[in-house]
């Protein structure tokens, strides 16, 4: 046998991919039986063990090492949210929050979110067996997701408080700024957002998250930001120096009325398996023949926004995709590279300081 021969066998047997190992940590036996069921219907997820409390689990990961962590918020002996700042302080991994989907648990995941956490998804309080079910796709693609992002951009990437950034000239480039995101999207938004000094256009932003969770996250940028950060709930007239988030519930829609801007909500099917979609808010905008917009997308799992942001370039935007470097899932970002819809890629800790040298 030769051995170019021998060398592609040796090539073949290397790209065999082993099964994604996960911890299960909740205190609910019921639950850990259940998302050990779920996991294991995917014959590329192997569930290696489960814990009852971070006490067990801190074992159970240096004796299995487990790829991906699926952690509870609230357990006994110590809470989701200390035993998380513990893992990305000794041990960094990624971990996908169990969070209750109640005002109070929103709260706390955007704690998670803020540490560490790869990403979350809803407890039901209710019919818990059934509702849980339903978020199986969704539980299976981000395990896969976590199992193969970015863990520098999740772990390291700065996330201590910059200073913010001051105008220096004001060019009237751009009439509005648009920010889509998902996976990684509410730390990459607030990176950005809360750099941002008062008095630049209205920014719109579409963020792949539940309805509960967007009104804690509008409040909690809020409370950092020098911009006023707003849910928008109803037809809304755009303003500058106020930043307006779509709900988890309804796609962002960008309107013209009688020489003004407006956002506004609408309660449509979903696009690409989301609502709010990213491609809807950048479409809205081009079909509003807004020609002076600055169009950025960051972080985040599948392809939405790719082709609205390339809509966008092609109707004269100006557009923006997060580098790889920095990006916790290159997914939609990159898919936006590959169509050429983005004229500038930037690392994160860049696009606030291109917004305010070049609005």
């Amino acid at each position: 046998m030769s051995k170019k021969i021998m060398s592609k066998k040796i090539i073949s047997k290397k790209i065999i991919s082993p099964k994604i190992r996960v911890l299960i940590v909740d205190d609910s036996a019921f639950i850990r039986v259940l998302l050990t069921e779920i996991l294991q219907s995917d014959p590329q997820i192997e569930v290696i063990a489960t814990a009852e409390d971070p006490i067990d689990a801190r074992e159970k990961i240096k004796k299995y090492s487990p790829d991906v962590l699926t952690l509870d918020v609230e357990m006994p002996k110590m809470d989701g949210i200390t035993f998380l700042k513990n893992i990305m302080r000794l041990r960094p991994m990624p971990v996908i929050m169990v969070s209750t989907l109640t005002q109070a648990g929103a709260d706390i995941t955007m704690q998670a979110l803020q540490i560490g956490a790869f990403d979350f998804v809803g407890k039901p309080s209710t019919d818990v067996k059934s509702k849980l079910t339903e978020l199986a796709d969704d539980l299976i693609e981000k395990i896969k997701a976590a199992a193969s992002c970015n863990l520098y951009a999740l772990e390291k990437f700065p996330r201590v408080k910059k200073s913010i950034l001051s105008i220096e000239q004001d060019l009237g480039r751009f009439e509005l700024i648009a920010i889509g995101a998902s996976t990684g999207g509410t730390e990459a938004i607030r990176d950005v957002i809360t750099r941002l000094p008062d008095g630049l256009p209205p920014i719109v932003m579409s963020q792949h998250i539940p309805d509960t969770f967007s009104t804690s996250y509008a409040k909690r940028l809020n409370g950092e930001s020098k911009m006023q950060v707003r849910e928008v709930r109803s037809a809304t007239r755009l303003e500058r120096g106020v930043a307006y988030l779509a709900p988890g519930s309804h796609h962002l829609k960008v309107t013209r009325k009688a020489g003004s801007y407006w956002v506004d909500i609408d309660d449509g099917e979903k696009v690409n398996r989301h609502k709010p979609s990213v491609d809807v808010m950048y479409r809205s905008i081009v079909d509003s023949r807004i020609t002076q917009c600055l169009g950025i997308i960051l972080t985040g799992m599948g392809k939405d926004g790719a082709l609205g942001l390339k809509k966008l370039r092609e109707s004269g935007a100006t557009t923006i995709a997060q580098d790889e470097a920095t990006s916790v899932v290159w997914g939609m970002p990159g898919a936006a590279v590959n169509l050429d819809a983005a004229e500038h890629i930037l690392p994160l800790g860049e696009i606030a300081s291109f917004i305010v040298k070049n609005q």
